[in-house]
């Protein structure tokens, strides 16, 4: 294996959790894990169950004689209604009705008759990993806390992978060290009574996109307002985002209508002249009475690449948020210093509310002629050049087929075809997420499941409701034709909010973006850019080009730039640089 030692787990005080069996190993495993501050929830006969680190706040703990329930993270369910499920609770499949209603998003934890069930969500958002230490099963939601304890090495070959961009389903959960196994979302760990054995059970399906528009809007309603309420529930200051656009807009509408938290709605404008989000946002502050607006200054807002040299947020994999960590988290201490306890973002309404338009490769062949004109529509909005959309059109190639043949094939073979390896080995079989035959594969969890992260120790929780995996199936069981239109801007969430969100805050169809601010980002950081290169982890390794990535860096306005084509490298660079040796008097 190319020698990937570099190590770490957390030491910032970031959340994790530890799931131990009932074993008489377990005390000795749970000593091996438990950092100073890490807090301990026993099975019945008093061996460590769940060890980590976390807030009363996000863990639910319920008994029922030696069965043990717990909820972590964000969910409808209180301390009452587990205890109900745990008295009558006989087998851990029948915890499969609970994951499916419960509103939500979090990691349901089981422990009955000396056998254990770990699972996340199905949004890949919160996720499970297990590996053995000293010949127990242990099950984390981090990769990092798994690999810390047992010594393992990072391998380099998957970290080759993460240099893609987008990452292709299901390639992004293969974890970086290769003594730990992750659980695919949608699937739960069981662990038997011996503490060791495991297995891998589906409790989520894809829901069937089968309904029209109408017949969906007020379920889709209904699981945003349900997943709005888990937030506001404790009542307190709650603070959302309040971007102007249709999916922050929309979950204010409802979070002001439960009443429940005083709301505050946090607007940071962009840069550009051309950003129209600040004044969508008063039109829709001007309607959210009992709200406090906070408009920061657009001039105080941090630009994309910003404070790339002292990122040591400790992460289990990498991620491109860390380019715009400071953007995304800039405002956070202001609204905690307002008295807010968590901060909701409209992150995932594009995902869901939207989808791709991809999914016009199979309406091709089942109703040609919608197809035809929604493609024609689409080319002129988007600017599709002609050749390349209809040869995309008639690729009829298998997923699986279509991903082995599609990772590119870097300049160093000895390590590139390696990651190749590595990541393909395990994509089998590999299938689509949903149900379009094409689409977004990639999941798009994990770049906000870092940012939940590094938003604790930022000094205020993020949270995303349209992530949550009941708002997800309400949002996918419509016809992916009604859902993506090149005529109508999120026909969806516009039904979904109609009588909720008043009608002038529906219309707006443009979508702020933020090239201007990254090319200006990258003229003023360049130098911090170009000292990542200048001393490169990922070339020590093989893995890029400093030459090239020099050069790319030094011209801030090439198109290239617009596709994004540098953060997944930078991600994978600050990355290996937070699993260096923790100096806690120099902060490194």
């Amino acid at each position: 294996m190319p020698d990937g030692g570099m190590l770490s787990r957390p030491h910032h005080g970031e959340a994790y959790f530890v799931v131990l069996p009932d074993h008489e190993a377990a005390p000795a495993v749970a000593a091996a894990l438990r950092t100073a501050t890490a807090r301990t929830i026993t099975h019945a006969s008093g061996r460590p169950w769940l060890v980590g680190h976390w807030s009363d706040e996000e863990m639910t703990v319920a008994e029922a004689g030696a069965t043990r329930l717990a909820v972590i993270g964000r969910c409808a369910g209180d301390a009452g209604r587990l205890a109900a499920e745990a008295s009558r609770l006989r087998d851990l499949a029948h915890l499969d009705r609970l994951a499916r209603t419960l509103p939500g998003s979090f990691h349901l934890v089981a422990a009955l008759d000396g056998r254990l069930r770990v699972q996340g969500t199905a949004s890949g958002l919160r996720l499970v990993f297990h590996t053995r230490v000293n010949g127990l099963t242990v099950a984390s939601d981090r990769a990092d806390v798994l690999a810390a304890a047992t010594g393992a090495e990072l391998d380099v070959r998957r970290l080759a992978v993460r240099l893609l961009w987008p990452v292709p389903h299901p390639l992004p959960h293969l974890p970086l060290w290769p003594s730990v196994t992750a659980v695919e979302p949608g699937h739960h760990l069981t662990v038997a009574a011996d503490g060791v054995t495991t297995a891998h059970r589906r409790w989520w399906t894809h829901p069937e996109p089968v309904r029209t528009l109408s017949d969906a809007a007020e379920d889709v309603r209904r699981a945003l307002d349900d997943a709005v309420g888990v937030r506001t529930k404790a009542g307190g200051t709650v603070s959302f985002d309040l971007s102007g656009g249709l999916d922050s807009t929309s979950l204010c509408f409802l979070g002001a209508a439960r009443q429940e938290a005083h709301l505050i709605t946090s607007t940071w404008p962009g840069r550009d002249p051309a950003d129209d989000d600040l004044p969508w946002a008063r039109r829709a502050a001007a309607h959210l009475r009992g709200a406090e607006h906070a408009v920061w200054p657009a001039e105080e807002s941090p630009l994309v690449y910003e404070d790339l040299l002292r990122i040591d947020d400790t992460l289990d994999e990498p991620t491109i948020g860390v380019v715009d960590r400071a953007r995304v988290l800039a405002h956070l201490p202001r609204l905690a210093a307002r008295g807010s306890r968590l901060h909701v973002t409209g992150i995932g309404g594009d995902h869901v509310a939207w989808c791709s338009e991809a999914s016009y490769h199979r309406l091709l062949l089942r109703r040609p002629m919608l197809a035809i004109g929604r493609l024609r529509g689409f080319r002129a909005l988007l600017h599709w050049p002609y050749g390349p959309m209809l040869r995309t059109l008639a690729d009829r190639r298998s997923y699986r087929r279509w991903l082995t043949g599609s990772l590119p094939r870097p300049a160093r073979p000895d390590v590139a075809a390696g990651g190749r390896r590595a990541g393909l080995g395990n994509a089998t079989p590999a299938l689509p997420v949903d149900h379009s035959g094409r689409g977004p594969h990639g999941r798009r969890g994990a770049r906000i499941r870092q940012w939940d992260q590094m938003s604790v120790r930022a000094g205020l929780p993020m949270t995303s409701p349209f992530l949550d995996d009941r708002v997800i199936e309400a949002c996918l069981s419509v016809h992916p034709q009604d859902r993506v239109t090149p005529w109508r801007y999120k026909p969806l969430l516009t039904a979904a909010m109609r009588g909720v969100v008043p009608e002038e805050c529906l219309r707006r169809t443009s979508k702020a973006e933020a090239s201007l601010d990254a090319a200006e980002g990258l003229r003023r950081h360049g130098p911090d850019v170009q000292a990542l290169w200048a001393d490169s982890r990922l070339a020590r390794l093989g893995l890029v080009d400093t030459a090239l990535l020099k050069d790319l860096t030094a011209h801030p306005d090439t198109p290239e730039l617009r596709e994004a084509i540098l953060y997944s490298t930078i991600g994978c660079e600050v990355w290996l640089r937070t699993l260096e040796p923790f100096d806690k008097e120099d902060g490194r």
